[in-house]
C-alpha cells in the first residue's frame, strides 16, 4: 500500500510550474494503472514522497517505472480495506509521473510522484495483477468575476496569515503563494499544505470541485476555522506568559488543551473518563443516581490525575457504579427444597421453620411482596446466626452477616459524608456491594448491644433501614443518592428485647428462640456436633461413636446452658483426647460411655443442688429467665431477733426488692389466718437472700417464692423440694402472670424437678412447650397464694378465722 513520506519540514513542498511542464512533455494516455492510497489525498499541485508496499503495488511501480512513468494515484474509501477493489475508491483522483524510485532492503520502494492533473476513473479494465483504468482529464472550470477575486484575495490573505502564525511553516510558502496567478493552483496549494488539519473526506471534496470559485470558498471556510485555533491558541499563550515553574507549565498545557477542545467541540475525555462512561451506562442506575454520576464524570475529566481531589471524585464514582443497582438474584420458591435444607441443618426450631415456609409461600403467590423484618430473640448458642445462612441457601441468595454488638457511631449504618477526610459508606452499602446483589438476606447481628455517645444513635438510624414503608428510598450519606433497600430480607438477632428501643423493636417481628430440651441436644449433637468434631480432630468416620448416656453426661454434669457452645465445647475436649489416643497407636473404642466421659473431662461441673439446699424452712425454689436462657434460683429467709426490719441481699433490682415488701407485707396481713403470732413481726428482723450473689438479679416474677420462702420461715414449714413456682404477687394475694415461661420450665427439667407452679394466665404458654416435656412433668395453674402455699408446703396448719359469736373451726390439712 502507498503511504506518504514527509519532506523534511514535515509537508510535501510544490514543484513550480509542474503542471505547465507536463503539459508541455506529453498527453494522458487513455487508461492508467492506478495506485491506491490509504489516507492521503494528492492535489496536482506538489511533489508527492510515497513509500509504496505490497506485492502488487510493488509490481504496478517496477513495471511504470520502465515504461512511460505515468500512474493514477487515487484514495481509498476506507484505509483499513488492505486489497482495495473498484469499490473501495473514489472516482475522482490525480493523474502522475513517476520521477524517482528506490528501493529499499525491507522490500519496500520509495518514490515520488510529480502530479499533472485532475483525472476522473470511468471503467476499470484491469483488478490483476493491478488495478487499471479507463481514465478522463477533468479541466478547472474558471470564474473571472469580480466575487471570484475577491474570494481569491481573501484565501490569500488567510493563508498567508496561517503561515506567519504556525512557526513551523517556513515563510518561502508566503513568497510562492503570492507568486500564484491561477485561482485554482493557489486553492490546490494551500489544500495541499492545510492538509494535516482537514479531514480525508474534506480532502477529496476540495479534489473532486472542478469550479475555482466554489473550491475557493470551501478552503476558506476550513482555513477560517484554522485560524481561529490559531488566534485562541496565540491569546492562550499571551495570557500565561512569564515564568513558570514545572506545575505552572503543566497547568497551561491543560488549559490550552481544554480550551481548544471547547472550541473545536471535539472533547476527548481519554481513555479512563470513556471506560468510567461505559460502565455508568451498564450499571442501570436511576435516573436520579445516573444523573448524580455523569455531573461527577463531567467535573473529574476537568481534573488532573495528580490532583487530591480527582481521587476523592473517581472513589466516589467507582462506589456509584459497584452497587448493584439492578442486580438480584433469582429466588428460589419450591417449598419442598427449602424445607429439606432448613431441616438439614437445624434441629428443632419449628417455629422459625415455619414462619421462613409461610413467607416462602407468600412470595410464591404474590411476588411484588414486602420482605418481613424478622428478630430472633434467644440465648447465645441456640442457632439464630446459623439458620440465617441455611434461609438464604434455601431462597437461593447470597448471605451478608453484620454485627452490631459495640457499634456506637451512626456512620455505621449511614456513611461518612464527603467531605471528610477517608470518607466510605455505612456498612449496609458496603454489605450490598459485597453481595454483589440488592436481595441478600442482611442479617444485624446482636441488635440488642448497640450502644450510643456523642456520635449518633445508630438505633434510631436503623429505623429507616429496617421500615419496609421507608427502605425503598434508603439514603446513605455517603452516596447521596437513594438506593432501595426493600427487596433485601433483614434479620436481626438479640439476646434480649428489653434493651432494643421501641420504635425499632417495633417495625420487627419477633420469633423467639428459648432453648433447647435435653432431647433435642442429643439430636443436635448426633447429628451435627459429633460428625463436625470428629472431622475436625482427624478421628476417621466410624472410628469412635458417641452414645446416648455419653452425651446426656455431657450435657446435665458439664453444662447447663440453653443453647448448645459448652456442649460443643466438652465434646471437643473428649474428641482431643481420643485423638491423642488414635495418635500414640492406642486402639479406641466403638462408643464413648459415661465412664469415658467422666475420666477424660474431669470432676462433675454442676450439681442438682435441690435436695441439698432444701429440707429445712425458710427455702423455696423459684425459676428465673436470664440473657442465657431459664435458671433455677433459690430463695432463702432466716429472722433473728430485731425490730420489725427487712433486709435484702443477693444483689436485687428495685423491681425484686418491690416484689420481697410485697410478699412480706401479705404474709403478715394473713399472719393471723396462717396460725403466725402477729406480735413476732415487731421483735424480729427479717433477712431475704438470693444466692448467686455476683449476679444482678431483677423482676416481678420471684414474688410467688419470695412469699412461699417467707410463709415456710415464719410457719415452721419447710417448703416442698419437688416443686418450683414464679409468678407476681400482689398485696392481695394474687398472682400474675409472668414472661419466660417455656425456658423457666426447661430450667425446670435440666433440675429434674418434675412439678410446676405457674400463674393461670401463663397456661396458655405451655402450647410452646415440646409434647415431650409436657408429658413428663406436672403443671398446676393458680390464681392467688393460697393456691401455692397448698401446693408447694408439705404441711400448712392455718388458724380458722373466727365468726361472730361462734367457736372457731378446725384447721385443715392441705389437699
Amino acid at each position: 500500500m502507498a503511504e506518504e513520506k514527509a519532506s523534511e519540514n514535515g509537508m510535501a513542498l510544490p514543484l513550480g510550474g509542474s503542471r505547465l511542464e507536463s503539459e508541455k512533455r506529453r498527453e494522458l494516455p487513455p487508461e492508467l494503472p492506478i495506485l491506491p492510497l490509504k489516507n492521503q489525498v494528492a492535489f496536482p499541485i506538489a511533489a508527492l514522497p510515497l513509500a509504496v508496499e505490497g506485492e502488487k503495488n510493488v509490481k504496478l511501480v517496477d513495471e511504470v517505472a520502465v515504461g512511460d512513468r505515468m500512474l493514477g494515484v487515487v484514495t481509498q474509501r476506507d484505509e483499513k480495506v488492505e486489497d482495495p477493489g473498484p469499490d473501495d475508491l473514489y472516482r475522482v483522483g490525480t493523474a502522475g509521473l513517476v520521477v524517482r524510485m528506490l528501493r529499499v532492503p525491507d522490500g519496500t520502494q520509495r518514490v515520488l510522484i510529480q502530479p499533472l492533473s485532475r483525472i476522473r476513473l470511468d471503467e476499470f479494465v484491469q483488478t490483476e495483477p493491478h488495478l487499471r483504468a479507463k481514465v478522463t482529464e477533468l479541466k478547472d472550470e474558471k470564474d473571472d468575476s469580480v466575487e471570484a477575486k475577491a474570494v481569491t484575495r481573501h484565501v490569500l490573505e488567510q493563508f498567508t496569515k496561517i503561515v506567519s502564525m504556525v512557526p513551523q511553516l517556513p515563510e518561502d510558502l508566503q513568497i510562492v503563494a503570492m507568486n500564484t496567478d491561477d485561482p485554482g493552483m493557489l486553492a490546490d496549494f494551500a489544500a495541499s499544505i492545510l492538509g494535516p488539519s482537514l479531514k480525508r473526506e474534506q480532502r477529496q471534496r476540495l479534489l473532486e470541485e472542478l469550479n475555482v470559485k466554489a473550491r475557493l470558498e470551501q478552503l476558506s471556510s476550513h482555513l477560517q476555522k484554522e485560524l481561529e485555533v490559531l488566534e485562541l491558541t496565540s491569546k492562550i499563550q499571551s495570557s500565561v506568559q512569564g515564568e513558570m515553574s514545572k506545575e505552572q507549565k503543566d497547568f497551561y498545557l491543560r488549559k490550552q488543551l481544554e480550551a481548544i477542545r471547547k472550541e473545536l467541540g471535539e472533547e476527548d475525555t481519554g481513555k479512563e473518563i470513556e471506560e468510567l462512561r461505559q460502565k455508568i451506562e451498564e450499571a442501570r442506575m436511576p435516573e436520579e443516581a445516573k444523573g448524580v454520576a455523569e455531573k461527577e464524570l463531567s467535573r473529574l475529566s476537568q481534573m488532573h490525575p495528580s490532583a487530591a481531589e480527582y481521587t476523592v471524585a473517581r472513589t466516589y464514582l467507582d462506589w456509584l457504579i459497584a452497587v448493584p443497582w439492578d442486580k438480584q438474584t433469582e429466588d428460589q420458591l419450591e417449598i419442598g427444597h427449602a424445607k429439606a435444607i432448613l431441616d438439614r441443618d437445624h434441629y428443632g426450631l419449628e417455629k422459625v421453620k415455619e414462619r421462613v415456609l409461610e413467607y416462602l409461600s407468600v412470595r410464591k403467590l404474590k411476588p411484588d411482596t414486602k420482605s418481613p423484618i424478622l428478630c430472633f430473640v434467644g440465648p447465645p448458642g441456640t442457632g439464630k446466626t446459623s439458620i440465617g445462612r441455611s434461609i438464604a441457601e434455601s431462597m437461593g441468595r447470597k448471605f451478608i452477616r453484620m454485627s452490631l454488638g459495640g457499634v456506637r457511631d451512626e456512620a455505621e449504618i449511614r456513611g461518612h459524608r464527603r467531605t471528610y477526610v477517608g470518607a466510605l459508606p455505612g456498612r449496609i452499602i458496603q454489605g450490598v456491594r459485597r453481595a454483589s446483589s440488592r436481595n441478600p438476606v442482611f442479617m444485624l447481628d446482636e441488635v440488642d448491644k448497640i450502644g450510643a455517645d456523642f456520635r449518633g444513635d445508630p438505633a434510631a438510624a436503623l429505623l429507616e433501614v429496617l421500615d419496609p414503608e421507608q427502605n425503598y428510598s434508603f439514603s446513605d450519606h455517603y452516596l447521596d443518592v437513594p438506593f432501595d433497600l426493600s427487596k433485601v430480607m433483614f434479620i436481626t438477632t438479640a439476646n434480649i428485647l428489653q434493651t432494643i428501643p421501641p420504635a425499632l423493636r417495633d417495625r420487627m417481628e419477633v420469633l423467639e428462640f428459648p432453648g433447647y430440651t435435653e432431647g433435642e441436644k442429643i439430636g443436635i449433637a448426633k447429628r451435627h456436633l459429633v460428625p463436625k468434631q470428629l472431622e475436625s480432630h482427624g478421628i476417621p468416620e466410624g472410628k469412635l461413636g458417641f452414645g446416648d448416656g455419653a452425651l446426656r453426661t455431657i450435657i446435665r454434669d458439664y453444662t447447663r446452658e440453653a443453647g448448645l457452645r459448652n456442649l460443643e465445647r466438652e465434646i471437643a475436649n473428649v474428641c482431643r483426647k481420643f485423638a491423642r489416643k488414635l495418635a500414640e497407636g492406642e486402639k479406641l473404642p466403638d462408643e464413648v460411655t459415661p465412664e469415658d466421659v467422666e475420666e477424660m473431662l474431669g470432676p462433675v461441673k454442676f450439681f442438682q443442688e435441690v435436695k441439698e439446699r432444701m429440707g429445712r424452712p425458710g427455702v423455696a425454689v423459684g425459676l428465673a429467665w436470664t440473657q442465657a436462657g431459664g435458671d433455677i434460683i433459690f430463695v432463702e429467709a432466716a429472722k433473728m431477733k430485731g425490730k420489725g426490719g427487712l433486709v435484702l441481699t443477693g444483689q436485687l433490682g428495685e423491681v425484686m426488692k418491690e416484689s420481697a415488701q410485697a410478699a412480706l407485707t401479705y404474709i403478715r396481713s394473713r399472719a393471723a389466718e396462717l396460725g403466725m403470732d402477729e406480735d413476732m413481726f415487731a421483735k424480729t428482723d427479717i433477712h431475704i437472700h438470693v444466692p448467686a450473689g455476683a449476679i444482678p438479679k431483677d423482676g416481678p416474677s420471684a414474688g410467688v417464692t419470695m412469699t412461699v420462702a417467707l410463709a415456710s420461715l415464719l410457719m415452721g414449714v419447710p417448703a416442698r423440694p419437688d416443686v418450683a413456682m414464679t409468678g407476681e404477687i400482689t398485696l392481695r394475694g394474687n398472682v400474675l402472670p409472668v414472661g419466660g415461661i417455656k425456658e423457666k420450665v426447661l430450667a425446670a427439667r435440666r433440675a429434674e424437678i418434675r412439678h410446676v407452679v405457674l400463674p393461670e394466665r401463663n397456661e396458655k404458654d405451655l402450647a410452646d412447650v415440646s409434647d415431650e416435656i409436657r408429658n413428663e412433668m406436672k403443671f398446676d395453674f393458680v390464681k392467688d397464694i393460697d393456691e401455692v402455699l397448698k401446693l408447694a408446703m408439705e404441711k400448712v396448719a392455718r388458724k380458722p378465722r373466727k365468726k361472730a359469736g361462734g367457736k372457731p373451726k378446725a384447721a385443715k390439712a392441705p389437699a
